[in-house]
């Protein structure tokens, strides 16, 4: 494992969660932190380098994993949601429409009706597609979430009908889950006023295109005080990339996908060896 960070003077580690720093399982709600990894970012926290984590998971996922870290600022959703006071937030803190009054609350996300709108759309040229509407937590959903998720909430919706149930207010992502014959179509079909991720290969994220890891990284540089070049982004899957090339360092786990570890500056050791932590381990002469 080559480590240049000393030289570097890293001051910011950004690590994301699943694949990354959590250890895998044969099921989502499986994968855990290990204390290993938790003692490691506590150590660096105390070598007084900041930490951010930057993930996909909602809150309903993330904040439990993330309050048993010493984190000073945390990405969920990919972006949509930046928490500058993760270790004193609350579920339903995090979770509320209106956050314009919360100094240390960042959301950013879309008109829902905006959102039905284009539920509506896909759904209807593209008959059977599995899509739905991640909005304070809840997924308004034209399918069964618990095939993916088991804890998460959800709310059965046709967004055929005149009103599909969704509230007003600021939606954070649509969810798509497309068949391979449905992908191409699907990728044309996209409204020039989102951007799109994949996850895992799997689910489709169409999100404001403001809300992605690159642009949160920067957000938190500013608010923290430090330089993106001082900063180092750990990250598995493609959409990571962006993140881990505008930061000072990339360094990849070495499960990651390939495209990850090709642009990467570096290659630890994989999320189930714990290699963040050997990582910051080699970083700080443990």
């Amino acid at each position: 494992m080559t480590n240049n960070a000393n030289s570097a003077g890293i001051q910011l580690l950004v690590v994301d969660l699943d694949g990354t720093l959590l250890h895998g399982a044969d099921t989502f709600e499986g994968r855990y932190l290990s204390q290993r990894a938790a003692d490691a970012i506590q150590r660096a926290h105390d070598a007084g380098i900041k930490i951010a984590v930057s993930t996909a998971r909602p809150v309903s996922t993330g904040l439990a994993i993330v309050q048993r870290l010493a984190v000073d600022a945390c990405v969920y959703l990919n972006g949509a949601l930046i928490d500058f006071d993760p270790l004193a937030s609350t579920y339903a803190s995090l979770t509320r429409d209106d956050v314009s009054g919360d100094s240390n609350l960042i959301k950013i996300g879309f008109d829902s009706a905006r959102a039905v709108e284009v539920c509506r759309m896909l759904t209807d040229r593209l008959p059977g597609l599995k899509c739905g509407i991640v909005m304070n937590d809840v997924r308004y959903t034209n399918f069964d979430v618990s095939v993916y998720w088991k804890t998460q909430t959800w709310r059965l919706t046709d967004f055929a009908s005149a009103d599909p149930g969704v509230p007003a207010g600021v939606a954070d992502k649509l969810i798509v889950f497309p068949e391979p014959d449905q992908r191409d179509a699907l990728g044309a079909l996209i409204p020039d006023d989102f951007a799109v991720s994949i996850s895992e290969g799997v689910m489709w994220m169409l999100m404001n295109p403001l809300a992605n890891k690159a642009h949160s990284l920067g957000l938190v540089c500013d608010r923290l005080g430090i330089p993106v070049a001082r900063a180092a982004a750990f990250g598995d899957d493609l959409i990571d990339i962006a993140m881990m090339q505008k930061a000072g360092r990339g360094v990849a786990v070495a499960n990651a996908n390939p495209e990850v570890l090709r642009i990467a500056d570096e290659v630890c050791p994989s999320n189930d060896e714990d290699g963040v932590a050997q990582w910051i381990d080699a970083l700080l002469g443990v």
